[in-house]
């Protein structure tokens, strides 16, 4: 990946004509049931805002690579394309921002009847170290996180081994073999429009 030249606000993500791959992390009581079942169990908290991040470098900075408790399961899952743009295009920012919101209680009463957020968080290396351009978290609550746990999940894998195989690769200093086992994440082709709402 060129670290220099990446747009600053840009949606970059695993992903087919149909699908994208978003990760996340639980701790295994929830995650192994996901990976085994394809759907999360009941335990499953769904009146909680989800986090989704299509970002697998930032999902291991978030999770420290599996470490951190009750983070211990990574799961990439797989989702309805439309699914996410449709979370996208109802979407707000997580935080006030005049230009595009006005007042401040214009901010309020737009992030309270969204049901997505949309946060924008410094891209990580493999040293999981800060880059110049963001990547994106999407908040999923109420109706947006119901239709992401019962329609949009296409298939759900523990990629907890692969985090370690990575994570242990850049430990030994190898980071040519670490990237080479990276998923392929490539530009999300967005409406402008989209992204017009939610760039920071």
């Amino acid at each position: 990946m060129n670290e220099r030249h990446e747009p600053k606000f840009q949606v970059r993500a695993r992903h087919t004509g149909s699908t994208i791959t978003v990760y996340q992390a639980y701790r295994p009581e929830i995650g192994g049931p996901a990976a085994r079942h394809g759907r999360f169990p009941a335990a499953w908290k769904r009146e909680r805002m989800t986090w989704i991040k299509p970002s697998f470098l930032w999902m291991m900075y978030r999770c420290g690579w599996g470490s951190k408790e009750g983070q211990e399961t990574v799961l990439a899952i797989e989702i309805d394309r439309e699914g996410f743009l449709w979370a996208l295009r109802n979407a707000c920012l997580s935080h006030h921002v005049p230009a595009l919101h006005g007042d401040q209680a214009s901010w309020k009463r737009q992030s309270g009847q969204a049901p997505a957020r949309v946060q924008w968080d410094p891209e990580r290396n493999l040293h999981l170290d800060p880059l110049p351009h963001r990547s994106l978290q999407l908040g999923l609550a109420g109706e947006a996180a119901a239709r992401y746990a019962d329609e949009w999940i296409v298939g759900i894998e523990d990629v907890t081994p692969l985090a370690t195989e990575i994570h242990g690769l850049v430990r030994a200093g190898q980071l040519e073999s670490a990237a080479g086992l990276l998923p392929e994440e490539r530009p999300l082709d967005l409406d402008d429009e989209v992204l017009a709402r939610l760039r920071a």
